[in-house]
């Protein structure tokens, strides 16, 4: 009797222990194709650098103005200047209803900026908040810290960038943390004071949460470049690396602008399309 059960122990265990190993093994060999962080992420990256941008923007049009480089036949957006307060502030204002804009992209809300010096000044600190702000109907939320730091060991001006984010999905109404900190490097179009020609390198690192509780980190492994007359993010490479998961390359390409980048994980490069 002994001798029986001993036996089916045995064979018990080495049931298990086949199915443990077969599950394991499937688990090794299943494909991570899942872009849905890194496009979250790319949500981010893209949603904070066009705040700037826009800053940026109204920084250079009279108060009462309409803003230049994203206004339509509608006329987005009302720039607001306050310049007696202290900080002093500045209201782009894209009205309550969805307004088209020059590049293509809805907007609703207003973006608050205060400041205390010309973004020009060596020292000044620009923050920017948001009050019902959408972009194609994704909720941006949080602040954005910008604090001029004067001329780096090449003479180009530089600009030390921390953002504490929160974006409401449209399509799914989830909520995406987002939060990096930044060098902001002024490459090209600071001898003009023409936005267009503006062009800027970005390094740094960051990290996120989903709204399924998947947390990440991000470092730029190469720097990200982004040029004012672009829509879109148009070179440099981030690691994304989702705690517990595989490690992601998102890649932005090498200086086209367009609205296409790539996602290597575990060797498998897939093709994303940019908000």
């Amino acid at each position: 009797m002994k001798t029986q059960s001993f036996k089916l122990v045995l064979a018990c265990t080495a049931i298990f222990m086949a199915l443990n190993f077969a599950a394991c093994r499937k688990i090794k060999n299943e494909k991570d194709t899942d872009t849905s962080i890194s496009q979250d992420n790319a949500l981010g990256e893209f949603m904070y650098a066009d705040a700037s941008n826009i800053a940026d923007d109204a920084s250079e049009v009279n108060s009462g103005d309409n803003l230049g480089n994203y206004k339509t036949a509608s006329n987005c957006a009302t720039v607001t200047k306050d310049t007696f307060s202290n900080p002093k502030t500045i209201t782009i204002d894209f009205g309550s209803t969805n307004c088209l804009c020059a590049d293509g992209r809805n907007r609703r809300g207003k973006i608050l900026i205060s400041y205390t010096g010309k973004y020009r000044d060596v020292g000044s600190v620009r923050t920017i908040t948001f009050d019902n702000y959408h972009v194609n109907d994704n909720k941006i939320m949080g602040s954005k810290t910008i604090q001029n730091m004067g001329l780096n060991a090449s003479n180009q001006s530089y600009f030390n960038i921390s953002v504490n984010g929160l974006i409401i999905k449209a399509n799914t109404g989830d909520s995406v943390s987002w939060n990096s900190t930044r060098v902001r490097t002024w490459l090209q179009g600071e001898s003009t004071q023409i936005w267009a020609d503006d062009v800027y390198q970005i390094t740094g690192t960051g990290n996120g949460q989903r709204a399924n509780g998947a947390q990440y980190t991000m470092s730029i492994i190469n720097p990200i470049i982004k040029a004012n007359a672009c829509n879109w993010i148009q070179q440099g490479k981030i690691e994304l690396q989702p705690i517990g998961g595989n490690l992601r390359t998102i890649d932005y390409g090498n200086g086209n602008c367009d609205d296409q980048a790539t996602i290597t994980i575990n060797g498998i490069t897939l093709n994303i399309t940019l908000n």
